[in-house]
């Protein structure tokens, strides 16, 4: 089922909902240990969970084994990340490929940071350079298959965040101007960036309602851990 349906279904009947998302562990004792945790935090009842991608596929396996898992193990609708960073078109195919024969129907596309060791994203021969193209490309390929989610930024792409306020605001706008094409281009939903301020999050909003942009837009939050808790 795609995850856009159930969020408008809960948006409709005024209900409160979230969602789970995870990191891929680098270990096999660490994705047990995932699993038991997943077993209990899916019991609260998520919407849905959602898995992120190692840079350039580095961990595909693990990720799409735990979205699996997640699916058809624990019973919760599974969107898995999918980014452009040292992503060929071939191994995009397979990575969509792989997720529809394991019934997965979600997908959240991402340009993806630079790979570790480089400060800046640059594309791959025979890849994609932005999210964008990444959505074009799974429409044209799956057509109306997969449900689509794509990254929003109440405070504007941190690679396009300067002290000028004047080119602030330019680039804040063009932002927003980018994420519609997302959205025209085929994307189902919008998962926004962490923020620290919620009237923030309320202007983002505010601004991509008045620029046509009308699908769910989801806030994205993270956990605070005391300084002396492991993570």
């Amino acid at each position: 089922m795609k995850i856009v349906d159930k969020i408008n279904a809960n948006i409709q009947e005024g209900k409160t909902f979230f969602s789970f998302e995870y990191f891929p562990p680098r270990t096999e004792e660490g994705v047990e240990n995932l699993f038991e945790r997943l077993d209990r935090m899916v019991a609260y009842g998520p919407t849905f969970c959602d898995i992120t991608w190692g840079a350039g596929g580095s961990t595909a396996d693990v990720t799409l084994g735990i979205a699996t898992k997640m699916q058809n193990l624990f019973c919760v609708e599974t969107m898995m990340h999918l980014t452009c960073t040292n992503m060929p078109v071939e191994a995009l195919d397979n990575a969509l490929n792989e997720v529809r024969k394991a019934g997965l129907q979600n997908i959240l596309a991402l340009r993806g940071d630079p790979p570790k060791g480089q400060e800046e994203f640059k594309q791959i021969e025979g890849g994609f350079g932005n999210a964008l193209d990444l959505v074009k490309y799974i429409r044209e390929k799956h057509g109306d298959y997969f449900g689509i989610g794509v990254a929003g930024y109440p405070e504007a792409h941190p690679d396009f965040i300067v002290d000028d306020e004047q080119q602030m605001k330019k680039n804040y706008w063009d932002s927003l101007a980018y994420l519609k094409e997302k959205i025209d281009a085929g994307a189902d939903f919008i998962i926004t960036q962490l923020f620290y301020r919620v009237e923030r999050f309320l202007q983002f909003v505010e601004d991509c309602r008045s620029i046509g942009i009308t699908c769910p837009i989801l806030p994205g939050a993270a956990v605070s851990y005391p300084l002396h808790a492991p993570l």
